[in-house]
């Protein structure tokens, strides 16, 4: 059982990050998902969403797994964040990250987020993270 639900976080993320369009779409042990409306302004030339704004999504994800997990720890940081470009988002479609957790310890936790564009199944980008966490 998650230490925070889907509303707690979305309600977190509203109050500690109100310039975060992220939307928390589910919460449960060691994962989450969430999405990012994309309009106009996550575009680059060529009519693809940005690189910055796949890694907001996956860094947000990871966090959201991780206050799902241990509760709101808003102090746990990225440590390292790698991200591969797999194919190009649909420009018109919100982005959905699917964070899975592989790892959490007493001071760092691990985990990989999958990319795609809603309503199609192709990886768009592929994320590996870790996040120290402070102590508890």
């Amino acid at each position: 059982m998650p230490q925070m639900n889907r509303e707690e976080l979305q309600q977190l993320l509203q109050k500690e990050f109100p310039q975060s369009e992220v939307v928390v779409e589910d919460v449960g042990p060691c994962r989450s998902v969430v999405r990012i409306p994309i309009g106009e302004r996550h575009l680059r030339p060529g009519g693809t969403v940005s690189g910055p704004t796949m890694m907001l999504l996956a860094d947000t994800a990871m966090y959201v797994a991780i206050l799902g997990e241990l509760g709101p720890m808003l102090l746990a940081v990225t440590t390292n964040l790698n991200i591969n470009f797999m194919h190009k988002p649909a420009a018109g479609c919100d982005l959905i990250g699917e964070c899975s957790l592989l790892k959490v310890g007493k001071r760092l936790a691990v985990g990989e987020v999958s990319i795609h564009s809603e309503g199609h199944p192709e990886l768009v980008a592929h994320v590996t993270s870790t996040y120290s966490l402070p102590p508890r």
